[in-house]
């Protein structure tokens, strides 16, 4: 068992990318196999049929905020206590979160079938026949696979803390590409429906996570595997704390797009709602960098805080900063470049939607100067252990002030006033990032600061 290759080596601006990589290369194709799910749904299958796929957004956002708060939010823990040399520690603790992770998929999935009636009504899927059916069979399904769902998910962050980022994106292509190719089968080829995009996804997700049940089940080598798990609720609730942050920006996602398309409704119409999506995706495909590279190196952080090495802390936190910061400006650059082609790909040169979509991006790329190091910032923290700060940024980043800026903004500007919303929450939260890094730049800075050493920190 050796970590040098992985997250325990002295690392440069070259080995931090490099180990980041892969992680920005999942997000990336993830984002990639989404949308071309949804186009085959929307093409072959029906506009009700990709309704339906929408409607149930909701409840995969919350079993996907779940399993990604488990996953970031353990990985701190597992790879802190691997940089403390209690490896055994680190084993059961990682244990215990899957079974723990895989349990809550269990009861998702056993009150998601048991009332699945309720539960469709609630989200909205009652207002058409049609879309009832449709929302019925593709809820069902997925709703079988809940706990293979919450598996895969934290297997993603997990390979990257066992140091294995390569094996984390081979497993998403596999996943992925089988996908796309299921895709074309059941919907096009066997003309199956909303019901072969289910089974699709539900396959291209089942795969991955027995393939991660399998690693961590005999690669003794390594240095993380399944071993004999001790109930440890302190573990259990350390986990939740830490990737709270990561679990509020994926909920809360949802809601925002709820009022934005009740706003462009109110403005604009159906066209302005068919913009917002093109913004989201677009958004999807221009900043998995700074979220994959955050991810990538947060378990690197979660180690070296662990073995107290202050001097690699700051090295890592400077290069960091620089990465992210070139990183910014490339992403608003290339949005300004090829956001126009981007948008013409996805709806008609000349439309309607395609002037509101472009007279939009305009306002909304200026927040991708500031989106980078606020992500960056929120990780930080929840790979420091100190999950308090980083779900108060993310709070504040993706919920507070983006409803905020959609309540008044409109009011003085109109239309451009719903798009600068996210612009103006990623400057807001850009300063309360600042104040957070200012205030706790003893801990991550080579300070010898007590709270280092202790792993205390107070939000305020």
């Amino acid at each position: 068992m050796t970590i040098s290759k992985g997250i325990g080596r002295e690392h440069t601006m070259k080995s931090l990318l490099s180990y980041a990589a892969p992680t920005i290369g999942v997000m990336i194709f993830v984002s990639i196999y989404t949308m071309i799910d949804g186009i085959f749904v929307a093409r072959y299958v029906n506009a009700t049929a990709l309704s339906a796929v929408n409607i149930f957004m909701p409840v995969y956002a919350l079993i996907f905020a779940i399993a990604l708060m488990l996953g970031t939010g353990g990985s701190a823990i597992i790879a802190k206590k691997m940089g403390e040399k209690k490896f055994q520690e680190a084993r059961s603790n990682f244990t215990l979160i899957v079974l723990f992770g895989t349990v809550i998929g269990l009861l998702i999935m056993s009150l998601g079938l048991l009332f699945i009636q309720p539960l469709l009504a609630l989200i909205g899927a009652t207002a058409d026949e049609q879309l009832f059916n449709y929302t019925f069979t593709y809820a069902k399904i997925l709703l079988m696979v809940s706990p293979l769902i919450t598996i895969q998910m934290m297997f993603e962050n997990f390979f990257v803390t066992a140091g294995k980022p390569n094996l984390s994106l081979v497993i998403t292509l596999i996943g992925g590409s089988l996908n796309i190719a299921l895709d074309y089968v059941f919907i096009v080829v066997m003309n199956m429906g909303i019901e072969g995009a289910a089974l699709a996804t539900a396959i291209g997700i089942t795969i991955p996570a027995f393939i991660g049940i399998g690693y961590f089940l005999f690669a003794r080598h390594n240095m993380l595997y399944f071993s004999k798990p001790k109930v440890d609720w302190k573990v259990i609730l350390n986990s939740c704390i830490n990737g709270s942050s990561e679990m509020i920006t994926n909920l809360s996602l949802s809601f925002i797009t709820f009022a934005f398309n009740l706003l462009m409704l109110d403005y604009i119409g159906v066209e302005g709602v068919a913009a917002v999506t093109i913004m989201l995706y677009l958004m999807m495909f221009l900043t998995p960098v700074f979220m994959g590279y955050s991810v990538g190196i947060a378990p690197i952080i979660s180690y070296n805080y662990g073995s107290q090495n202050k001097t690699q802390l700051k090295h890592i936190f400077k290069i960091s900063t620089l990465v992210i910061g070139i990183s910014s400006i490339a992403v608003f650059a290339l949005s300004l470049l090829f956001g126009p082609y981007l948008i013409q790909f996805m709806v008609e040169k000349g439309s309607d939607v395609y002037h509101i979509a472009i007279d939009g991006f305009r306002i909304f790329s200026i927040g991708f100067l500031f989106m980078g190091i606020n992500i960056f910032t929120s990780m930080l923290f929840t790979a420091l252990s100190n999950g308090k700060v980083s779900a108060f940024i993310s709070l504040l980043r993706t919920f507070v002030f983006v409803l905020t800026g959609l309540w008044v903004l409109p009011l003085l500007l109109g239309v451009n006033g719903i798009w600068l919303a996210i612009p103006l929450a990623e400057f807001l939260s850009l300063i309360v990032c600042t104040i957070f890094l200012l205030k706790h730049r003893n801990v991550y800075n080579g300070s010898n600061n007590d709270s280092l050493l202790k792993g205390e920190m107070k939000v305020l």
